[in-house]
């Protein structure tokens, strides 16, 4: 008599997606986080291409959209308003993904690419470009990149002690973010003065003046970069284990790791290149998608809505909660502000 296989409940819904040799397996409550946050994104952008100096309807939105509406309203919607729209979701996923990357990886919810110096190294090399070289935004990009790794390499070197330790790389990295922030600044200051203004603005973090050709070159590179980060998402849930449990799994945990740390570095250089370091995205964005997912560690898909939720929200405020429009950087460093002390402080309480 043949006994039937019982099937053990782990408490998780899950739902899995198979194609010939190809299963995906995803956690219902992942999924429907991300659906309600897919709700929660449209009807945000709607709302920003709908609002402006020029107020339009949705059918009007919808129609130019479309293609049906012509005209003064297409070009409106079209030319000058949905590249913004646009760059912010996308350029707020990236830096949504980088930080739930740095974060499981070295296992710290402080971990974000701002706060350990990868995003003033992308800084510092794309003033390099804009100030003393001139040059064009390719050139810009290819030196915040290049800013961004060699910040990156800087950081593991210093921090490296028979391996390197989560804790001794944000002390390393918070130190490097202060020297290179100074030397920023020093730059800006050397600088002739129309310069020096446009480089503070756009180092504040923003959007005004995003063009279509800025969000379709930074859209392709982050577009590989985040299917990069999906096929070494399998391995970075084993490293949040620890390297021994991963090395067990057959994980090379050496080489993986360097992969997602270049992977992270070139998502927050890309967003930088576009639109200066936009602040605090990457720290909380995992941190609020871990905790309306509930999942075990740190995922990439929640934490990439959430960020573009918070760029795009963060946005539309920064055009129109002031008389004149903000660099949204601005209004993402209240919010992430905020939320640092509340992190410190349920941390704090937490040890007591």
């Amino acid at each position: 008599m043949n006994t039937p296989i019982a099937r053990v409940d782990f408490g998780r819904r899950v739902l899995v997606l198979r194609s010939r040799r190809i299963a995906v397996r995803l956690q219902w409550r992942s999924v429907v986080v991300c659906t309600v946050l897919a709700v929660a994104i449209a009807a945000t952008a709607v709302l920003a291409l709908m609002t402006g100096s020029y107020s339009l309807s949705p059918e009007q939105v919808f129609s130019a959209l479309t293609g049906r509406e012509t005209g003064f309203i297409h070009e409106l919607v079209v030319e000058w308003r949905l590249p913004r729209v646009t760059a912010a979701l996308v350029f707020g996923a990236a830096l949504g993904v980088g930080g739930a990357v740095f974060q499981s990886l070295l296992r710290n919810p402080l971990a974000d690419p701002g706060i350990i110096g990868f995003s003033q190294g992308s800084y510092t090399g794309a003033l390099v470009v804009i100030l003393v070289v001139n040059g064009t935004y390719a050139q810009l990009v290819g030196g915040a990149l290049l800013g961004g790794m060699a910040t990156a390499v800087g950081v593991y070197v210093l921090a490296y002690r028979r391996g390197v330790q989560g804790f001794r790389l944000i002390v390393v990295g918070i130190g490097v973010s202060a020297m290179l922030g100074s030397f920023n600044s020093w730059l800006i200051l050397k600088a002739d003065l129309d310069q020096a203004m446009s480089a503070a603005a756009w180092g504040a973090g923003t959007l005004n003046g995003v063009s279509w050709n800025q969000v379709v070159i930074g859209g392709a590179c982050i577009a590989v970069l985040l299917l990069l980060a999906g096929m070494l998402s399998r391995p970075l849930r084993q490293l949040q284990l620890g390297d021994d449990a991963a090395a067990s799994h057959g994980v090379r945990v050496r080489p993986v790791r360097l992969g997602l740390i270049l992977v992270g570095v070139a998502l927050t250089a890309t967003v930088t290149a576009a639109s200066g370091p936009i602040a605090f995205i990457s720290l909380v964005a995992p941190q609020i998608a871990h905790r309306l997912a509930r999942t075990a560690g740190i995922t990439l898909a929640p934490a990439a809505f959430v960020g573009a939720l918070l760029c795009l929200a963060s946005d539309y405020l920064a055009q129109h909660v002031a008389p004149t429009p903000l660099p949204v950087g601005i209004i993402t460093v209240v919010l992430g502000g905020g939320y640092l002390g509340y992190l410190l402080f349920s941390e704090a309480r937490r040890r007591l």
